[in-house]
């Protein structure tokens, strides 16, 4: 059955968040053993994933566990956001958006309160996808399978005709055992190219729109002959409308094209 529909986790994905140290740079300032932030906000954290605290109410806790006036506990939580928020993968973003209209798009994360409202205003998800669930607005996270039929439900898509970007195994395990094609998410030239090879019958790359959308802009040019005749060839295609053209190719892109030529 064809693909209709591509979703992407968030977290590591489409936001790129290392660890920045903040419970432990909070722990050492306020004079805590490390790792004593986490066992007492353990509730809490799990509480605002399926949103049943408040951002309110998230903050009031922090305060009361942790013994911090409200100004303390207000700068401990933008500390908590700017890691949780990351950086953007600008690469993967633009890959996703070129997806559409072609495809459906969307999002599946297990969130926090309020992280709708900050990564609308940081990346704009609301406008690159067609549709998000967010964990704390369902009450429920993954891997529980109901979250993937969910998200299906709302594409208007079946499970067969999904495919789900994500860095965690268990994530990925939970989307196939209900028919989601999964795709561990581990950089993005691997990520993108099995997204495409998904998107492409056996000997016909039907991907090919979706591709060239992504390579637009990117920085390794050459001049290539078209090969999306679908006679075989060992060259890489700079287009797709039967002329020859500049195309500019990133290298990842490139041994991807070398190696998907029509």
């Amino acid at each position: 059955m064809a693909i209709r529909a591509v979703v992407f986790d968030i977290g590591d994905v489409l936001e790129i968040a290392p660890d920045l140290g903040v419970s432990r740079r909070w722990e050492a300032r306020l004079g805590f053993a490390e790792g004593e932030f986490g066992r007492r906000l353990a509730e809490v954290w799990a509480a605002g994933a399926i949103g049943v605290v408040t951002e309110d109410e998230v903050r009031q806790a922090v305060s009361d566990r942790l013994d911090l006036a409200e100004e303390q506990a207000d700068a401990f939580m933008a500390d908590v956001w700017e890691q949780y928020l990351g950086t953007g993968n600008t690469e993967l973003i633009e890959y996703c958006r070129g997806l559409r209209p072609r495809y459906r798009t969307g999002i599946l994360s297990n969130s926090f309160v309020g992280a709708r409202e900050r990564e609308q205003t940081a990346y704009g998800f609301e406008d690159l996808v067609d549709d998000i669930v967010y964990s704390h607005e369902i009450g429920m996270s993954k891997p529980d399978p109901r979250i993937y039929e969910l998200s299906c439900a709302r594409l208007e898509v079946r499970p067969e005709e999904v495919i789900f970007l994500d860095d965690i195994q268990p994530n990925i395990a939970a989307a196939r055992a209900v028919g989601i094609h999964g795709i561990h998410y581990r950089d993005n030239a691997q990520a993108i190219a099995e997204i495409e090879e998904l998107l492409t019958p056996a000997g016909n790359w039907t991907g090919l729109g979706t591709f060239c959308s992504w390579i637009r802009g990117n920085t390794f040019s050459l001049l290539a002959p078209v090969v999306c005749t679908g006679a075989s060839s060992s060259n890489v295609f700079s287009g797709c409308d039967g002329r020859r053209r500049r195309r500019s190719l990133r290298p990842d892109a490139l041994r991807h094209a070398q190696n998907h030529a029509c």
